[in-house]
């Protein structure tokens, strides 16, 4: 079976801010089982980042509003007698737990993180190049000299605080993902272009090239049309070429 490498382009400011979320998280958690400083260290990063991310725009309520939104477009399909109903009604059933639990939790996510002293010292300090070495926060050295235990018990305890919109957003990705099927296209001169349906927005892009193609993918887009360029990429000067070449892949365009 052949491998492949999937590119995907958000095409609204608020599924690119899930996308860099869930990539945190998924950070984050890959860290977490490294009981070495260095990965507390690498855990701790991806927290930051996550702060940084809830601090500048009010998630809880964007992420409300895509359950919300998901859940209305998917009720509609209940009447459709070509649909799982099982399914429908388990994925439903999922969508209103979550905004549940997420209503439930009362004031922003994880506001007891952004009051952290010790946190917000190495946000602070985070902002300088090598900013978190051992003189410059002995706290931060004096914790990380801790058993494996605690430091790794500390951060999931600061990371559980957003498990239910990490969960959340997980979800909301999967049925965007999963909204639309591949279609096979081909980019002449490594270039392709389609123009979309703005009655009916995508939401996420998303192109499947063969492992063996030695180029890379470029999306960009908008309201109207998505251009994706096929570059190669030189190992000599990091310069990037678009081919000349006609390259085959395979198109999503994820509209839910």
């Amino acid at each position: 079976m052949n491998q492949t490498i999937i590119y995907e382009q958000p095409l609204n400011e608020r599924i690119r801010t899930f996308l860099r979320l869930e990539f945190l998280f998924a950070q984050a958690a890959q860290h977490l089982h490294d009981e070495s400083q260095w990965g507390s260290r690498n855990t701790l990063n991806s927290l930051q980042d996550i702060l940084s991310i809830f601090g500048r725009t009010d998630l809880k309520t964007e992420v409300l509003k895509e359950l919300e939104r998901h859940s209305a477009t998917l009720s509609r399909l209940e009447p459709n007698p070509g649909i799982d109903q099982a399914r429908l009604r388990e994925i439903l059933a999922e969508l209103e737990k979550l905004g549940a639990e997420l209503h439930k939790s009362g004031g922003p996510i994880a506001a007891s993180l952004k009051e952290n002293e010790f946190l917000g010292s190495i946000q602070q300090r985070g902002a300088i190049p090598g900013g978190t070495c051992d003189f410059d926060l002995p706290g931060y050295h004096y914790w990380l000299q801790q058993p494996a235990r605690r430091r790794t018990g500390d951060l999931a305890g600061w990371l559980g605080q957003f498990e239910t919109v990490a969960q959340a957003i997980k979800l909301i990705l999967r049925l965007i993902r999963e909204s639309a099927g591949f279609k096979p296209v081909s980019a002449g001169n490594g270039f392709y272009q389609v123009t979309l349906d703005t009655n009916h927005p995508c939401q996420l892009v998303r192109v499947e090239v063969d492992c063996k193609v030695p180029y890379y993918a470029e999306i960009s887009g908008g309201r109207h049309r998505v251009t994706v360029r096929f570059l190669e990429l030189s190992r000599q000067d990091g310069h990037a070429k678009q081919t000349a070449e006609t390259i085959p892949f395979r198109l999503e365009c994820c509209v839910i």
